[in-house]
């Protein structure tokens, strides 16, 4: 069990339904962002996603008293009640579970998941055995809310159980990028039928069925001003009200009491018993858990989701959606290292058929909306995954369908030609065989942010990393097709001789920026660290390739990735924090990335002999701290970004799909 002692309380799990919706919090049980909730529903998958049901309070009646078991944060930063404080033990494997310690003879169990495949939440309390029933006892009050945020009066059915639990739902119905606030369109009714309770909220919004061992009293209120330290942070809304339309009792003395939230249109509602239901889906889901080798591998499936047309990758939880590059960078790890082979197959096809002029869409189109054709490398990263699957697919005579192979190869073709012949966005082969992109007005790489409509890092020219791209792909295109061994020969010799700096001793960032040729710019970033590791090939000679590892190790490493900046250069930032802007503004000027961690390892591999004794020596130094950082942040999973300096607090998002990719590539197939 991982004990509390080892878990930060404001750690967050994830519970993702294989649709694009999920369940989170934090370890405490406080929810500290409008993104925590208990069933939050892709309506359309993986897109319009929508919080249904955000959280509850929970409070158990036992002859000594009453106690809560939730805690919840109100503005001004008031905690209440206090349940927190009686946990004794908290775990998130194979999915979350609390222990609350009542008093010396009472102990409740709360555990939580989210069955693959439908979005529903099964949510469960119990007795620990050895704290046997108690009776003759009266119950207590529930406890005391803050002003405007009462239990209400509540006239609940006595019976012989003792030990009592009442569940209180929170709801909204809103866009999960939003927040709620209190309303007079809200309907509070709920229509009853046996086991199943049916709330809906609003129009067009999907109605929450709540199926129960207990019984629900009605007794409508509003909680107001809950407050979301994570959004106080980021400097967005972070007051939320939410709507309570009653209270489910249980008297668990006598058996666990089940609760299951499903969205309706979304899950299965057609239940007879929810105590059966429960007890079958438990059984189906603890089984397809331990289907997976280990906790880094269950929790790469979070990310792998089902759309419309078949399947695709989120870019990370809580709100990215389905991107180009985070997919084909990701995938490499998350799929093909780990074995998922038809997987990373019926992505890599799926995207095949979105090729247009040599591009790929960077974010992939919803129903209805037009693809967003706004990235230099999503391409040619696809290029590098599908190298990637082919040559470990020809180890299984299942895979090795000429029929899909060509598909592939025609893309990785169409891709290059479009490149060759030039198309958005200025981008071109150049005369020199490297590769020209790039317009004021638009971030092409993966450096992208833009505040008040100005690029913070334009890099428009020819970066040094999507050249290393370039190249590995025209190598993997001449595999396929010999016409583009030429062009290859032909950049790889461009490559070596106009980026390296003899006198700095690494890359330059850019050359021929702002495409007038001869202008470089050596600001020292960690983008160069892909012309050695990271990609199949490696660009530069053994002496050259050892300097940049050794000035990459010396300026930007870090124990949870490399930094985006070096600390000597002028806009280097230490913090990643603040409003969108102020964050917008350093999201590349310093800022930790974890996923270079894994191009850096296998370059520095490489110029330390690509032996077994170098990867040991790797894998003994540098994926201790990446362990140890799954314990505090997003539990299980590996951050977007961390701060530039000590002690590299996680930052962005906390379950990020090419993070989490590039520790298992290294781990599967790097080390």
């Amino acid at each position: 069990m991982q004990a509390m002692s080892r878990i930060d309380s404001d750690a967050e799990w994830l519970e993702a339904d294989g649709l694009g919706g999920f369940a989170s919090g934090t370890a405490s049980g406080i929810r500290t962002r409008r993104y925590h909730a208990l069933l939050l529903t892709a309506t359309t998958p993986p897109a319009g996603r929508m919080a249904l049901v955000n959280g509850f309070d929970a409070w158990v009646e036992t002859p000594d008293g009453t106690f809560a078991i939730s805690s919840q944060r109100y503005n001004p930063e008031v905690v209440h009640p206090d349940g927190a404080s009686r946990i004794e033990s908290f775990e998130y494997e194979p999915w979350p579970r609390w222990r609350y310690k009542i008093d010396s003879d009472i102990v409740i169990e709360q555990e939580l998941f989210v069955p693959k495949g439908e979005s529903a939440v099964f949510i469960s309390w119990r007795l620990l055995p050895g704290h046997p029933e108690r009776s003759g006892a009266e119950s207590k009050d529930p406890v005391a809310l803050p002003e405007g945020n009462s239990a209400g009066s509540l006239d609940f059915a006595r019976d012989d159980g003792v030990v009592k639990l009442r569940v209180r739902l929170f709801l909204s119905g809103r866009d999960f990028h939003s927040t709620h606030h209190e309303n007079g369109s809200f309907r509070f009714e709920a229509e009853q039928n046996g086991e199943r309770v049916t709330f809906r909220s609003y129009d067009n919004v999907p109605a929450v069925n709540a199926y129960s061992n207990g019984h629900y009293a009605h007794n409508p209120t509003w909680y107001r001003n809950f407050l979301y330290s994570e959004e106080l942070a980021r400097g967005l809304d972070p007051i939320e009200d939410l709507a309570s339309p009653g209270v489910f009792e249980f008297s668990i003395s006598r058996k666990p009491a089940v609760l299951m939230l499903a969205a309706e249109g979304h899950a299965i509602t057609d239940i007879e018993s929810i105590e059966a239901r429960h007890a079958q889906v438990r059984s189906i889901e603890q089984a397809r858990r331990q289907y997976f080798s280990n906790p880094l591998e269950r929790a790469a499936d979070a990310y792998l989701v089902k759309r419309s047309t078949g399947k695709t990758l989120i870019a990370g939880y809580p709100w990215f959606g389905d991107w180009g590059r985070d997919t084909f960078i990701a995938l490499r790890g998350l799929c093909i290292a780990t074995g998922h082979l038809e997987e990373a197959r019926d992505i890599l096809l799926q995207w095949a058929g979105t090729v247009s002029q040599g591009m790929l869409p960077n974010r992939f189109p919803d129903q209805g909306e037009q693809p967003e054709f706004n990235s230099v490398d999503a391409s040619l990263w696809y290029i590098i995954a599908v190298n990637d699957y082919l040559l470990t697919a020809k180890k299984q005579p299942t895979l090795s369908d000429d029929c899909h192979t060509e598909k592939l190869r025609a893309a990785v073709d169409a891709i290059l030609a479009g490149y060759n012949e030039g198309t958005r966005f200025g981008i071109r082969a150049d005369r020199d065989g490297l590769l020209s992109a790039g317009e004021h007005g638009q971030q092409l790489t993966w450096m992208d942010a833009r505040v008040d409509g100005r690029e913070i890092t334009p890099r428009i020219g020819k970066p040094v990393e999507i050249q290393a791209l370039w190249l590995n792909a025209l190598a993997i295109g001449a595999k396929f097709f010999e016409r583009w061994e030429a062009l290859f020969e032909k950049g790889r010799a461009a490559f070596q001789s106009k980026f390296w700096n003899e006198h700095a001793g690494y890359l330059a960032d850019v050359i021929d920026c702002d495409h007038q040729s001869g202008v470089i710019d050596l600001t020292f970033r960690p983008n160069q660290i892909l012309a050695v590791g990271g990609l199949p090939l490696t660009l530069l000679s053994k002496e050259k390739a050892r300097r940049v590892v050794a000035a990459v190790e010396m300026l930007l490493l870090t124990p949870v990735g490399l930094r985006s900046l070096a600390p000597a250069e002028p806009g280097y930032a230490p913090h990643y924090q603040g409003d969108s802007r102020s964050r917008d503004s350093v999201y590349h000027q310093g800022t930790v990335w974890p996923w270079l961690i894994g191009p850096f390892v296998e370059a520095w591999v490489r110029v330390h002999g690509a032996n077994a004794a170098a990867r040991r020596k790797a894998r003994a130094r540098f994926l201790p701290p990446l362990y140890e950082h799954l314990n505090h942040a997003g539990l299980g999973h590996v951050s977007e970004i961390c701060d530039a300096e000590p002690p590299h607090t996680p930052r962005g998002c906390p379950f990020q799909a090419w993070s989490l990719g590039e520790l298992l590539r290294l781990e599967r197939s790097v080390l």
